[in-house]
């Protein structure tokens, strides 16, 4: 039932080279599926902070953004998704760009802003909830980008074929048409994990993103989706293994499971 329900919303996505589009329509939807599995469509968790993060996580794809002088393994998203925003022309905060860093320092600056309901924490919350679909088109357009730059990491001609054809198995049916669901599993898991090319983005030099997903991927698995999602797992189990102690990445293993089963149940 869900996947009629999928395939009825989000029709049929045009893909031109490797652009993909997205209507309103399907903009809407791919934005309110992604923040039920960021959120849970919660308000509250719209501009958040993560325990054991240094870092804040905003917009319905908790999209990562630091403060002046910060660095991190992870990649900033959330620039990206202003620069993405300011080529459309949508109108912004007059304080915010995409070279703007996150306004708060640290943590407890950033709840006492929440919790008096600050001048630029209001203007940023009620920017990320208007521009939701935006949100969404965006992480389209970085999904388009995921597959040539995942390609381009590798050398050996074997393994990108064998990428490629993953990639192609998730994104169409076997007719060549679009496979709805499959998009979203795609640009999903692109947003929750990354596409996986970045070194720093990795634990013990092992990484956890789309790329690890689709390399590890069992082959005999007739239902490409059961066999994305089971390979995600093991791709989060292992980065749970190898994670710092103190970041105590344990505790979301329930959730990220949860999310992952999404995708083909």
């Amino acid at each position: 039932m869900r996947s009629v329900v999928l395939m009825m919303v989000l029709g049929v996505i045009a893909v031109l080279a490797s652009e993909i589009k997205l209507t309103e329509k399907q903009a809407h939807y791919i934005a309110q599926k992604v923040w039920q599995n960021e959120g849970a469509g919660q308000d509250k968790y719209l501009v958040h902070w993560n325990e054991g993060e240094d870092f804040a996580s905003v917009g319905i794809g908790h999209f990562i953004w630091f403060s002046k002088g910060h660095t991190e393994r992870f990649r900033e998203v959330f620039p990206m998704v202003l620069a993405y925003m300011e080529q459309e022309g949508v109108k912004m905060p007059a304080w915010l760009n995409s070279k703007t860093p996150l306004p708060w320092n640290n943590k407890e600056a950033f709840l006492h802003a929440k919790n008096t309901n600050s001048k630029l924490y209001g203007e940023l919350f009620a920017f990320l909830k208007a521009t939701q679909p935006h949100q969404a088109k965006f992480m389209a357009k970085r999904l388009s980008e995921a597959l040539p730059q995942m390609l381009e990491t590798l050398s050996d001609p074997k393994q990108k074929a064998l990428i490629e054809k993953r990639f192609n198995e998730i994104m169409y049916h076997r007719d060549g048409s679009i496979n709805e669901r499959g998009v979203y599993v795609l640009l999903d898991y692109t947003n929750f994990k990354g596409e996986g090319t970045l070194e720093s983005e990795r634990y013990k030099g092992q990484g956890w993103g789309l790329l690890q997903v689709l390399a590890s991927m069992h082959p005999k698995e007739s239902d490409k989706l059961k066999a994305f999602a089971d390979a995600a797992k093991a791709m989060l189990d292992r980065r749970i293994r190898n994670s710092p102690p103190q970041r105590g990445e344990e505790r979301w293993r329930k959730g990220w499971f949860v999310r992952l089963d999404t995708y083909w149940k």
